[in-house]
């Protein structure tokens, strides 16, 4: 594929992708935070691949934005589209360590069997509450009111739970037009007032002492080898585009801390 991006801040141009007015609606409410262009390799920023049979193949694509600001290491959006197998939305930010902040994470993937939609803050060091009661306490009332709009989306497993607030927002919805109206009517509006909140959080925080410092960037650095090791998009794009890519875009690209 001959790159039509030259930079990650370059917009997403994927014919089809579902997904694409929910990353213009991050974009729009990051814009006034001044963005730089975050590095990316260019074998990252955009990919195709070829996947089914030989008789019957399949393309996939798959284009990285991302930037940074002063106070965030690295703002990512991974966006897959592959037709009827996959269309997927994978958008996190990571706070510089010299701020106490968690995480803002969110997964929207569209598969055969159905929608699958997760939001969340992230905790870097869940158990302090230094950085996590001030954030909870405005979080969970969010949550609480759209989570009564929504199906379940069933368990956490218990090794991820340290990584999972309990303002976790997680649901399944079907491939019809009740799945399209819950998606229309409640996840786009919880998507935004989310990524709103969290970048309320961003703007009032203040640098931290070198001695905290050292603490989160030692709790982000287990949260990444955490989703890096555990990422459940792992098959799914060594599908789409081998297992090498895969691994290479999943630890340098993905987690990269």
């Amino acid at each position: 594929m001959t790159p039509y991006r030259l930079t990650s801040l370059d917009p997403i141009k994927i014919p089809g992708w579902r997904w694409s007015s929910f990353l213009d609606d991050a974009i729009n409410e990051l814009e006034p935070l001044s963005l730089e262009s975050y590095p990316i390799s260019s074998e990252f920023l955009d990919k195709e691949g070829k996947f089914g049979s030989r008789s019957r193949p399949e393309k996939a694509t798959a284009s990285t934005w991302a930037c940074k600001t002063n106070k965030i290491r690295q703002i990512r959006a991974a966006c897959i589209e592959a037709g009827r197998s996959a269309s997927v939305l994978n958008f996190v930010i990571s706070p510089s360590h010299h701020y106490d902040l968690p995480f803002f994470g969110a997964d929207f993937v569209t598969l055969p069997s159905g929608h699958l939609l997760a939001l969340d803050f992230q905790p870097v060091m869940k158990a302090d509450q230094r950085h996590t009661d001030h954030v909870w306490e405005r979080l969970i009332p969010l949550h609480d009111y759209w989570k009564s709009f929504l199906p379940g989306g069933g368990p956490i497993p218990v090794d991820a739970q340290p990584y999972f607030s309990p303002g976790f927002l997680w649901t399944r919805l079907p491939l019809d037009s009740e799945g399209d109206k819950l998606i229309n009517n409640v996840i786009s509006c919880v998507f935004r007032e989310y990524l709103h909140l969290y970048l309320d959080f961003v703007r009032s925080a203040q640098e931290v002492s070198k001695e905290r410092s050292v603490e989160l960037l030692s709790g982000q650095r287990r949260y990444m080898s955490y989703r890096s090791s555990k990422d459940p998009a792992r098959g799914m794009l060594s599908r789409f585009f081998g297992h090498e890519w895969t691994e290479l875009y999943i630890n340098n690209v993905l987690f990269d801390l």
